[in-house]
C-alpha cells in the first residue's frame, strides 16, 4: 500500500462527510481548515491509537484485523454495502467477500442464453465483472441501446461498456431523465468491482480513460460513492416510445459469480408496461436469432 492507496482515500472520503456533531463530539469552538473528523477523532471513536489510525490512512500500515475494520466502520457510520467495501479494500487476504478474479475470456453459458430468449418480451441483459454487457435480448437492446449493433456484446474487443455509455454515449445519456442519479449509481457500483478485483488492468484502464474523458465521472469518483446493484427504478425518456417508468433488478448468476443477470419490468397495466409492449414489438420486427 502507498500514501493513495484506495483503503486511504475511503476513509478520508468517508471522514470528511460527517463532522463532531454527528458523533456526539464537542467542538470546542474550534475553526476548521478542512470539513470533516480530523484523524485524532476518528481514532478515539473506534478505540485505538491516532499514530496507528494515521499509518493505516496513509498507507504505512500493512492491514488492520476485522475487528478494528468493524470499529471504524460503526466509527464512521458506513451502511452495510460500505462496510463490506471496507473489508474489500482492506489488505488482508480474509477479508476479501468474494473469491478472486478469474483470467481468461468472459463467456455466457448456452443456459444462460436460453434463458435471454425465453424470457422474450422481458428486457434483460447479463453483465460481466467489468460491467461489459456479455449478452442481450432484442427487447433490452431496443430499451437501452438500439443505436449500438445487436451483435456487440458477442466479441470481447465490441463488448459494450454500461459505465462507459452512461458517461461517453451521448444516445444513452440522454435516455435517464434524472442523468446524475444513473450516473452516480453506475460509480457506486465501479467502486465495488474495482476493490473486489484490484489487480484487474482493464478495470483500471477504464476508470484511467474515464477520469481523462469526463470531468462529471472524476468528480462523482472522488467522491467515494458505494452503491452495489440491486433494485432501482428509472424514469426514460426514449426516442421510440416517449417515457417510460422501469424497475432495474439485478441478480447474481448461480456459479458464475463475477456475472449478474438485469432485468427491466413495468407495472402491470401501467402507461409504461404498455410502452414496453410496444417496444417489444418493435424489437420482435427487428429479426430474431441469438439473444
Amino acid at each position: 500500500m502507498d500514501r493513495t492507496s484506495p483503503l486511504g482515500a475511503f476513509l478520508q472520503a468517508r471522514r470528511a462527510r460527517l463532522s463532531p456533531d454527528d458523533v456526539g463530539l464537542p467542538r470546542y469552538g474550534d475553526r476548521r481548515r478542512v470539513p470533516g473528523l480530523r484523524r485524532e477523532e476518528v481514532a478515539l471513536l473506534a478505540g485505538v491509537s491516532a499514530g496507528y489510525y494515521t499509518r493505516l490512512e496513509q498507507g504505512r500500515q500493512a492491514n488492520a484485523s476485522p475487528e478494528v475494520l468493524d470499529a471504524l466502520a460503526t466509527a464512521l457510520h458506513l451502511t452495510a454495502a460500505e462496510r463490506d467495501h471496507l473489508r474489500d479494500l482492506s489488505s488482508t487476504p480474509g477479508h476479501r467477500t468474494r473469491a478472486a478474479t478469474p483470467g481468461g475470456a468472459e463467456t455466457v453459458s448456452a443456459d444462460l442464453r436460453t434463458l435471454l430468449t425465453t424470457m422474450g418480451h422481458v428486457p434483460a441483459l447479463v453483465v460481466g465483472r467489468r460491467n461489459d454487457v456479455l449478452a442481450w435480448n432484442r427487447s433490452c437492446h431496443a430499451l437501452l441501446a438500439a443505436h449500438l449493433d445487436f451483435t456487440a456484446p458477442d466479441g470481447p474487443g465490441t463488448r459494450p461498456n454500461l459505465t462507459r455509455l452512461v458517461f461517453l454515449d451521448a444516445p444513452t445519456r440522454a435516455l435517464y431523465r434524472d442523468w446524475p442519479a444513473k450516473a452516480r449509481a453506475v460509480v457506486g457500483n465501479l467502486r465495488i468491482l474495482t476493490a473486489r478485483n484490484p489487480g484487474d488492468a482493464h478495470l483500471t484502464a477504464l476508470v484511467t480513460e474515464l477520469r481523462a474523458l469526463s470531468r462529471e465521472f472524476t468528480a462523482f469518483w472522488d467522491a467515494h460513492p458505494v452503491a452495489p446493484c440491486g433494485r432501482d427504478v428509472y424514469a426514460l425518456v426514449h426516442p421510440a416510445v416517449g417515457e417510460l417508468t422501469v424497475t432495474q433488478q439485478t441478480f447474481d448468476v448461480p456459479k458464475e459469480p463475477h456475472q449478474s443477470l438485469v432485468t427491466f419490468t413495468a407495472e402491470p397495466g401501467s402507461p409504461s408496461a404498455a410502452a414496453l409492449a410496444a417496444l417489444d414489438q418493435v424489437s420482435a420486427g427487428a429479426g430474431s436469432g441469438r439473444p
